[in-house]
């Protein structure tokens, strides 16, 4: 039984391997992003996904067997933290049971959580700008973080010692109990995601990724800046912006790099602010794509995959992100179009998409069979392509994402 599970990790490994490289698989590989779907259907709420590991395990696990992708995500990385998220009275998202309801996913709730005037506090010392301003923003439980001296000059026994006392104010103390509480519950969720990927390995199912990164000017404006404040910067304070990016790139760069240590050399990496609609293509090339393919091609360089998920429609940029290493990334797109993508793209990057969740979610099973062909049929014509849904498949019904699988596995044969 053990080989048998090997052999399917390794078949499947290959497979997918095969067509990052441009090279003709045995066939189209193919796999999601399970969202809150298998909490949907196999008996558990989102709420009870998000806080108990064991329930979340034997949820996940019934998916993959049922629909066994050739490639699982990891529900650990975004899906079972409430326990962390609830200790630290998180506030930059809505999540099951805290602001939706008990069988919802999440919601970001957007901000300016940095200033337009503290650009130079985040470029001077980037550390203390994230716990004494950014964190008691962020996190309710975290605002007597805010009221902490900086400690940057604690260097010897006489210069800064006396700033310890401002650790002992009663507030402060909560904080750090708080900080406690979260760390405990993120261990039970490291200990659930280790337990997870032992298991899928063990029945033969390889990750898609071992860590996630993402554009720098993505980080500054989904998180920092906001959309409205980011985008306005392009206009009003360029050139601290682009001094920020700089800042943010080498901690995404070691962000994606952990994949490699972890054993698994995939990188995700969400897109989300350098799409057609947010930025005129000047823009693109002068903010959002200089930091982000020096990522990519470092990432490249660092011995890793990285599976860049073009979220939304990047149709018009198609030329200008062709400029990777060839046979080296995954291009998953949401709206992009897929038969452009593949005249410009084919011979340059992976390709891997774009079932529309519109149509897994109110279309018929032959329908979604019929697109399914097309895409074989053209963007998978001569390899370089991954079947997947344009996003997370949380509301795609189960026969319509059943007949995307057994159609993938029984026409996407090349030999």
């Amino acid at each position: 039984m053990a080989n048998d599970a090997t052999a399917l990790f390794q078949t499947r490994e290959k497979r997918v391997n095969d067509a990052v490289e441009l090279k003709v698989p045995d066939r189209v590989p193919i796999m999601v992003i399970s969202g809150f779907y298998p909490a949907f259907h196999y008996g558990i709420t989102c709420q009870e996904a998000m806080y108990e590991p064991d329930k979340a395990i034997a949820a996940w696990s019934r998916f993959v067997l049922d629909f066994e992708p050739d490639m699982i995500d990891n529900p650990f990385a975004t899906r079972v933290i409430g326990g962390p998220l609830e200790a630290l009275d998180y506030r930059q998202l809505k999540w099951a049971g805290h602001g939706v309801g008990v069988n919802d996913s999440y919601q970001f709730v957007e901000g300016e959580y940095m200033k337009p005037d503290e650009y130079e506090e985040l470029l001077s010392d980037p550390s203390d700008f994230l716990m004494r301003r950014y964190w008691p923003r962020i996190s309710g439980a975290l605002e007597p973080l805010a009221k902490l001296p900086p400690f940057r000059d604690m260097i010897s026994y006489y210069m800064g010692i006396g700033k310890l006392a401002a650790l002992d104010a009663p507030d402060v103390r909560s904080a750090f109990d708080a900080l406690l509480r979260a760390a405990a519950a993120a261990s039970r969720m490291a200990d659930g995601a280790r337990r997870w990927a032992l298991q899928s390995r063990e029945l033969g199912f390889p990750a898609q990724a071992g860590a996630l990164s993402q554009a720098p000017f993505d980080t500054l404006s989904d998180f920092l800046r906001g959309t409205q404040g980011a985008m306005l910067d392009m206009f009003r304070r360029p050139d601290k912006l682009l001094a920020a990016l700089e800042k943010l790139y080498p901690v995404m760069l070691e962000a994606g790099l952990a994949a490699k240590a972890r054993g698994v050399p995939r990188v995700f990496m969400p897109l989300h602010k350098g799409l057609d609609g947010f930025m005129s293509p000047a823009q693109f090339e002068k903010f959002y794509w200089p930091t982000l393919k020096r990522l990519i091609e470092d990432l490249i360089a660092g011995g890793c995959t990285p599976n860049v998920f073009w979220e939304g429609d990047v149709t018009s940029r198609l030329e200008t992100i062709a400029d990777i290493p060839r046979g080296k990334a995954i291009y998953s797109f949401e709206r992009t179009d897929m038969f452009r993508a593949k005249e410009v793209l084919g011979g340059v990057v992976c390709l891997k998409g774009n079932v529309p969740l519109s149509m897994l979610m109110t279309e018929t099973p032959d329908a979604v069979k019929a697109y399914c062909r097309k895409l074989i049929d053209v963007v998978g014509k001569d390899g370089g392509f991954i079947m997947d849904a344009s996003a997370v498949v949380d509301d795609a019904r189960p026969e319509n994402l059943r007949a995307m699988f057994e159609f993938t596995k029984e026409y996407g044969v090349y030999r």
